[in-house]
């Protein structure tokens, strides 16, 4: 037995060698998807080609509108501004600027501030799925002085890799196939003080969850090979449906080149799915009666590994022909069963357990019974990365970037708050027992520049010790959910500008000693607040008007207008019940901080309530100018009970919630019977206007989906955005409103409903809401949640769509969910889009649009998806339409030289 050569690699590491042309090789393939509808419609399949659902990929360092579709590959790249904080943009040194460096390799993010720097990343399928993560490297010289820096790789709180790089023209590739336990991902680059870190590409693809499995923890990969390559082209997407990459190997006149131009496994039916361009191509010993054998040098002896070998039969054998062979590692057969390659199938062989050996030793022996020699197609090596420290617990750090978020702190907050232990946030404090996740126990904010009202993530801290706040802006009540962290032992709230009453449970822990409780400022008394209950008039104190509502022992928010009693016995009636659908209570109150306007002032606003702009159940709206603004007035009708009910609703959430897609409220009139809201107002009305042709303004594809992300997001904001989330109950296109730039804003909260319940689990309610949006499970289970705004969501994209109304007039209209239904048999996105835009959109958009929409629209709320996910699909499609319409992409694809020396080495012997 001879060894060929002793050769060691280093994971996906190529090098420039001259002028090697190395172009992806590509094959059309098509994606199905499956669309369940209504029930009494049939399973559909359709057909469509386009990048898979779920795939990120984010090219480092490109400027923040410099997203792109790639030229070869056909998968879309997006500027990495929104997943980091840190860094800086730099562009590879021109003379490695040629046009065969892939375009991911124009510009990296360095990082020369800082030990940590972290990228987070929301994952499209949550936790508990399986995914590819790929972090890609290419030095290029970017900083000049050519000084190759070696940095370490996390992945989350655990180290993952160290990258080295030995030469400019290098480029590396770090992946691990891996579970997360979360719905999001931190990739970190950890400073080791031998050169600046800086990264091109992340990649993260989705992948089955039965693949590569494994009970002791994730797999990093060492190697994947293309063996008998005829063009010494990598492969990927679209050839391999996961976009791993296949890196070509051949060993000269050492073996023989197999190869098919036929398509291996066509129905692709082996789980691994290994791509036909790989699997047509084999290597075998030149001489028929020799062993094929290679081995590999793991880097420590103590690596556990896992090995999958792919072979497929390329050669039509004659009757007097046959191919039959064993597999040995270290002279141990490995494999119980003889390999019979079966013609143009793949067979995967892979080790069900891992192996540690200081050498793998592995050898293809044909059997006695063979006349022809062994042949291999494909191989992947991986070594098991246990990943094993433990996260700070989700809700704790869903909690501590909302409230990074919500104040827009410029702190270095990146990553896991907690851990590792070394890079513990600034201002956080963590309790760590070994056994159980790290826990966030104190948070010092004070004089962070904070603004607004204490943000309600902070009652997700729940075993929070310590909390400074002091020294900063924070304006409103002290809200009551501070009493309930019950391990809270010190509460600094001074240098404040707070009003109304310090919650009673609070005063009452600090007068027994169990809290230390400060909120007077370095001058004094904090003028803005008091600590008596109820709370008492001051000199110092701005007017605050409040609301006198009738006595009872509940004292819940209530949603109200006006700073009187209600003079009108009926409304007194109304407002004592017991509202469980709102989560009203009797007697509960609300202090309005928006402008208070008289009757007569409404009167002059609206020129005597000359124009009239909508009308509904509640009254009327009118139109009115506060100075040079518009505003949209709207008045309670006197005679309307429910529309009463429905106006209290609006009030509250208005006065509650705060986001740019959400209107806005401008101030309240409260005189005697006279009720009125005065809110902004949206210069071009609602969408329904524009989608039915009502409107001379013509909406193309990119502003319906720029319109379709707009709403989305106020919709977000109120399902995962408020604290309780609310349900808005009515959403539709009449209640989608667009200003003069043609952005739009969710209007009209008077069904809106609280979800009470932690996690924004569903509530018993009367159905109420349009017909045609109407969630169907909700309408027969009179059960609430926040995927029936989903469904009614659905229902608004597939207008954008179509322009089609979701019930249209006439006999014979057809309801919007079965016209899409019907048509997308055929699988022509020209017939279920609007005729209007005349084909003027990007199909795969559109088609993205359409899945999204019919997804929203499933007949069971388990199947729809949440309004995060809606968000980032929305982004995605117009981020696609935008490319579009830029100047095409140019050919970014070329040359990539290999280095043999960094690769698996089999050998004939």
């Amino acid at each position: 037995m001879q060894l060929v050569g002793i050769y060691t690699f280093e994971v996906g590491m190529y090098k420039m060698k001259g002028p090697v042309t190395i172009m992806h090789r590509m094959m059309s393939i098509s994606k199905l998807f499956l669309l369940a509808f209504l029930g009494g419609f049939p399973l559909i399949v359709v057909v469509h080609a386009q990048v898979p659902s779920g795939f990120i990929s984010i090219d480092c360092g490109i400027p923040k509108d410099s997203n792109y579709t790639d030229g070869t590959t056909g998968i879309y790249y997006i500027s990495d501004a929104g997943f980091v904080d840190t860094g800086v943009s730099k562009s590879v040194s021109p003379e490695f600027k040629t046009d065969t460096l892939e375009q991911q390799f124009l510009y990296v993010r360095s990082f020369p501030e800082g030990t940590r720097n972290c990228y987070t990343t929301r994952l499209a399928r949550g936790s508990g799925n399986k995914f590819l993560i790929r972090a890609r490297f290419f030095y290029g010289n970017y900083d000049a002085p050519n000084v190759l820096p070696e940095f370490d790789l996390h992945l989350g709180v655990d180290f993952w890799d160290t990258v080295k790089v030995d030469n400019s023209s290098s480029i590396i590739w770090r992946e691990i196939t891996h579970v997360p336990s979360m719905d999001y991902i931190h990739v970190c680059l950890i400073n080791t003080g031998l050169g600046t870190p800086f990264i091109s590409a992340i990649e993260i693809r989705p992948l089955d969850n039965s693949l590569y499995e494994t009970t002791l923890g994730s797999l990093n990969l060492i190697g994947r090979w293309d063996f008998g390559s005829i063009t010494n082209q990598f492969v990927r997407y679209k050839d391999d449906v996961y976009d791993r990459i296949w890196k070509p190997f051949n060993l000269g006149n050492t073996t023989a080149v197999l190869s098919t131009s036929s398509t291996v496994d066509a129905l692709g039916s082996n789980l691994f799915q290994p791509p036909s361009v790989v699997m047509s191509t084999a290597i075998m010993p030149i001489d028929s009666n020799e062993t094929l054998y290679f081995w590999w040098k793991p880097k420590n002896d103590t690596d556990k590994v896992y090995i999958y070998m792919y072979f497929a039969e390329v050669e039509i054998l004659q009757p007097n022909q046959s191919r039959e062979f064993d597999i040995y590692i270290n002279g141990k057969l490995w494999y119980a069963k003889h390999v019979v390659p079966s013609y143009l199938s793949t067979l995967t062989v892979y080790s069900s357990t891992a192996e540690s050996h200081s050498m793998f030793n592995i050898s293809l022996t044909k059997t006695d019974n063979s006349t022809l020699p062994p042949i291999i197609n494909a191989i992947e090596i991986f070594t098991v990365k246990q990943l094993l420290h433990l996260q700070t617990i989700d809700k704790e750090v869903a909690a501590i970037m909302s409230i990074k978020s919500i104040y827009g702190l410029k702190r270095n907050w990146q990553a896991d708050p907690c851990a590792p232990e070394d890079y513990v946030w600034v201002g956080v404090t963590c309790s760590y027992d070994g056994s159980d996740p790290p826990r966030i126990i104190s948070l010092n904010l004070s004089s962070s520049g904070l603004t607004g009202e204490i943000a309600p993530d902070m009652s997700d801290l729940t075993m929070i010790q310590t909390l400074d706040l002091s020294n900063n802006n924070l304006t409103g009540m002290v809200p009551e959910f501070l009493s309930k962290l019950t391990f809270l032992k010190v509460l600094n709230l001074s240098g404040n500008n707070f009003t109304g009453s310090i919650p009673a449970e609070l005063l009452a822990r600090s007068k027994n000693g169990s809290l230390s409780l400060s909120f007077n400022g370095s001058g004094g008394e904090n003028t803005n607040s008091c600590q008596s209950v109820p709370c008492k008039q001051r000199k110092k104190n701005k007017v605050v008007v409040p609301i006198v509502a009738s006595v009872v022992s509940i004292s819940l928010l209530l949603t109200a207008i006006v700073a009187a009693l209600w003079v009108i016995k009926r409304r007194k009636q109304v407002v004592r019940k017991v509202d469980a659908e709102t989560n009203q209570t009797e007697g509960s109150s609300l202090v309005v901080k928006n402008k208070k306007f008289t009757y007569s002032e409404v009167s002059s606003i609206t020129n005597n309530f000359q124009r009239v702009i909508g009308e509904g159940g509640f009254g009327t709206v009118y139109h009115g100018y506060i100075g040079d603004s518009q505003v949209a007035v709207k008045m309670l009708s006197e005679s309307s009970i429910q529309g009463y009910k429905e106006f209290q609703t609006e009030a509250n959430l208005l006065m509650s919630v705060h986001h740019k897609n959400l209107t806005s409220l401008v101030g309240y009139c409260n005189e005697g019977t006279k009720l009125g809201i005065i809110y902004e107002y949206m210069v071009n009305g609602d969408l329904e206007k524009h989608l039915s042709g009502r409107n001379s303004n013509f909406l193309s594809w990119e502003e319906r989906l720029q319109i379709a992300v707009d709403a989305a997001l106020g919709l977000e904001y109120l399902h995962h955005g408020c604290k309780p989330p609310i349900i808005h109950r009515d959403v539709k296109t009449t209640n989608i409103l667009l200003n003069e730039n043609f952005h739009a804003k969710l209007a009209d909260f008077g069904l809106s409903r609280v979800i009470p319940t932690e996690g924004g689990t569903h509530v018993s309610t009367v159905v109420a809401g349009t017909p045609g949006y109407l969630d169907p499970e909700y309408y027969t289970s009179n059960r609430l949640t926040d995927k029936s705004d989903v469904y009614s969501f659905g229902i608004v994209l597939l207008e954008i769509i179509t322009g089609r109304a979701a019930i249209p007039k006439g006999n014979d209209s057809i309801y919007i969910i079965q016209f899409v239904s019907s048509k997308l048999a055929n699988g022509d996105v020209r017939m279920i889009a609007d005729p209007r835009l005349r084909g003027d959109f990007d199909v795969n958009s559109i088609w993205k649009a359409i899945e999204l929409a019919m997804g929203c629209v499933s007949r069971t709320s388990a199947r729809r998806p949440t309004m995060n996910y809606v968000v980032m699909e929305l982004k995605e499609c117009l981020a696609m339409e935008m490319a579009c319409h830029e100047t095409e992409p140019k050919d970014s694809i070329g040359l990539i030289p290999m280095n043999l020396e960094s690769g698996l080495s089999p050998a004939a012997r």
